[in-house]
């Protein structure tokens, strides 16, 4: 049986415990734990990403009254539990997203993509949110130098907002027909890189100088991918970090072993269908990662005025860790003023 003083000093969040409360207010110094983590809908929990969450709820050694509970109500995509079975099979059918594979091919019919090279983005609504993907061909003497030969951008309604391919500045080598679909013909008139380069960072800054931007109240757009400092390299393109949504890199999408999962996996676990089967296209890998961000960005989350540990306001907690004091506070008095070490995409949505 748990003494009172090992109950004391059991961390609120992810429930580890601690002989001596100083240990717990050691782990809450590094664990930043927070409202904006991944949580059991069942027991509370606090995870580190939703791989973690799986885990617990149906991996290997989940626990077993979350497990039997998520088994009936639980929606496997977006982990949430839901009232009934009933109500569960209807969530479930809503949050499963369906392929744009036959959607893709008509709608790129539809705009003349086949035959044109370039959608003008000045079509488009102005979107505030784009994801960017980019197919990349070989160079160098063995092939593996990637070098982007096609990008697309869409907005938020899986429009195409920009699309072209994309002339390398070296000689391709390795065309990777088998998953690019890339021929030479495709790209002997394409779009020089350098031109691409310019339309893509306008398009992106809105007017604004880069300096200037910043994620509440500008006008730059916030940039949704998957592997995006790969993508802008290869473009030769630099865009501000705060504007930037990766699903390869956010916490809660990454392995528990704080690795990237990869698109194919995500799109797969978290909104039921499969890309990448074949040849793939830059237009699916945008509408993939803008529903991924989408998703992680309408989470429903505590309002903090201050919501990261880094921000100025906070900074004074840091301060407080380290008083006596503050071994006198509960378990959830130090979880009430821990905050997350990296930017919530949910915050996105009260800008």
């Amino acid at each position: 049986m748990e003494s009172s003083e090992t109950l004391r000093n059991k961390c609120a969040a992810c429930y580890r415990q601690f002989n001596k409360m100083e240990h717990l207010v050691e782990h809450m110094k590094i664990s930043y734990h927070s409202g904006h983590e991944p949580t059991c809908g069942v027991c509370k929990k606090h995870c580190r990403s939703f791989e973690s969450l799986r885990e617990h709820l149906i991996g290997p050694l989940p626990k077993q009254e979350c497990k039997n509970i998520f088994s009936l109500r639980g929606c496997r995509f977006c982990m949430m539990i839901l009232e009934s079975s009933n109500a569960r099979r209807i969530h479930q059918e809503r949050c499963q997203f369906s392929s744009v594979n036959d959607g893709l091919v008509t709608r790129m019919a539809a705009l003349g993509l086949r035959d044109k090279a370039m959608i003008d983005y000045t079509s488009s609504r102005s979107p505030k949110v784009v994801a960017l993907s980019c197919k990349m061909v070989g160079g160098g003497s063995d092939g593996s130098l990637d070098l982007c030969a096609r990008v697309c951008i869409t907005d938020e309604s899986d429009n195409v907002v920009f699309h072209t391919y994309v002339k390398p500045s070296m000689v391709v080598t390795n065309y990777r027909y088998g998953t690019t679909g890339i021929h030479a013909e495709n790209l002997r008139d394409a779009m020089p890189l350098k031109h691409a380069q310019r339309k893509i960072q306008d398009f992106l800054c809105n007017g604004e100088p880069m300096w200037k931007i910043r994620p509440r109240g500008g006008r730059g757009r916030i940039l949704v991918g998957h592997g995006l400092d790969h993508d802008l390299d290869r473009l030769q393109l630099e865009y501000p970090s705060s504007m930037m949504r990766d699903t390869a890199k956010y916490p809660p999408l990454m392995k528990t072993s704080k690795l990237s999962n990869s698109l194919k996996y995500l799109t797969q676990a978290y909104l039921g269908y499969d890309v990448h089967v074949g040849i793939q296209d830059p237009y699916e890998d945008c509408v993939a990662t803008m529903r991924l961000y989408t998703r992680m960005r309408y989470q429903k989350h505590k309002i903090e005025a201050y919501p990261l540990a880094a921000d100025a306001q906070n900074r004074s907690n840091q301060v407080a860790w380290r008083q006596s004091a503050v071994e006198r506070m509960s378990a959830d008095e130090l979880l009430s003023v821990s905050r997350s070490d990296y930017y919530c995409w949910c915050l996105d949505s009260l800008a």
